[in-house]
């Protein structure tokens, strides 16, 4: 029995080790099969437990923003990655960072770096989506009013006092355009800035994009 041939129908996802040791449960080692698959390159490891199909399974480039959720959960991609995939910042995005309720870590794999930054529930669980990235592939992504509030609150020292202050970070600092801007929802903004860490700095941002 081939073992690519078992693998194919989830060469576009990532493969966990139980997905491997359920799809070969036929053999009598699937770990066996499992360090043989690794070996040929078949499957490529992103983490202990955690893979994605090799060339000769997925000819195509694997999701990184499927892999990130799948790295490390819960998680949703954010700060510059999420801005620059809704096209609000110019900035060519190298590593893909995402925030966490869990600790905050690092994942350095072959197919990229991937970053996780922690925010406390419950101001995690608002502003993001499960949006389609190719067909039969989704991911959750901030929006880009939570990615922008994730920066404030993510970078350290990052305060603001006034209006002036926070429009000069949005269009200066990160470059966004004011008609990008105007495009956030700011009534859905407004409702879990309530919940969330650096409130009155969150506020300066709302009231800058607010008299756009």
């Amino acid at each position: 029995m081939n073992f690519e041939n078992q693998l194919r129908p989830y060469a576009h996802q990532p493969i966990t080790h139980q997905l491997l040791v359920s799809v070969l449960s036929k053999f009598k080692q699937p770990n066996d099969k499992i360090h043989k698959l690794l070996r040929d390159g078949v499957i490529i490891p992103i983490k202990k437990g955690l893979y994605i199909a090799g060339p000769s399974l997925n000819s195509g480039k694997s999701e990184p923003f499927l892999l990130a959720n799948h790295i490390l959960g819960p998680s949703y991609i954010s700060l510059e990655t999420a801005l620059a995939y809704h096209g609000f910042i110019p900035e060519r995005v190298y590593e893909i960072a995402s925030i966490t309720t869990k600790a905050s870590r690092t994942f350095k794999t072959t197919v990229g770096t991937f970053t996780y930054t922690r925010i406390p529930l419950p101001y995690y669980a608002f502003g993001f989506n499960r949006v389609m990235l190719e067909q039969n592939q989704y991911a959750l992504v901030a929006t880009p009013a939570k990615a922008i509030c994730d920066k404030v609150i993510t970078t350290s020292g990052l305060l603001f006092r006034s209006k002036k202050t926070a429009y000069a970070f949005l269009v200066e600092n990160m470059r966004i355009d004011e008609d990008k801007l105007k495009e956030i929802d700011t009534r859905k903004m407004a409702e879990w800035i309530l919940l969330a860490p650096k409130q009155e700095s969150l506020r300066m941002i709302l009231n800058a994009i607010q008299e756009l």
